[in-house]
């Protein structure tokens, strides 16, 4: 199973920019979907995460209200869409695909794309 994030890019704090991760090599639906992030120097961080219908989600405190995660089981495509952006935002953004949705620990996903970098302007 594997997992293709991109559409990281250089936005000024306040803008919006939209993630996209394209899953391939199984069966999308199998899996609960998560983004985390990790900026340099710190440690792996849960972002959000949707059960396998899409039906439910959850966030970190630090992007509730200003993110929303989103997927398309028949695209076998999930999204991050990120408003608001702030400096702390910046990262290198990673898709994942797990099989609980009621932990936002990284050991519980087992499929990891290759990571995609949002860098925030002031």
């Amino acid at each position: 199973f594997q997992l293709q994030a991109f559409g990281g890019v250089l936005v000024q704090a306040g803008g919006s920019l939209r993630l996209s991760c394209a899953a391939s090599g199984g069966i999308f639906s199998d899996y609960v979907m998560g983004w985390f992030r990790q900026a340099p120097g710190k440690e792996r961080e849960f972002v959000a995460r949707i059960n396998r219908s899409g039906g439910s989600t959850y966030y970190a405190d630090s992007v509730k209200d200003r993110f929303t995660i989103s997927r398309d089981n028949a695209k076998n495509m999930v999204w991050l869409q990120m408003n608001r952006l702030k400096l702390e935002d910046m990262a290198v953004y990673y898709c994942a695909a797990g099989s609980t949705y009621y932990s936002g620990s990284p050991l519980w996903y087992d499929y990891w794309g290759q990571g995609t970098q949002v860098t925030v302007s002031s």
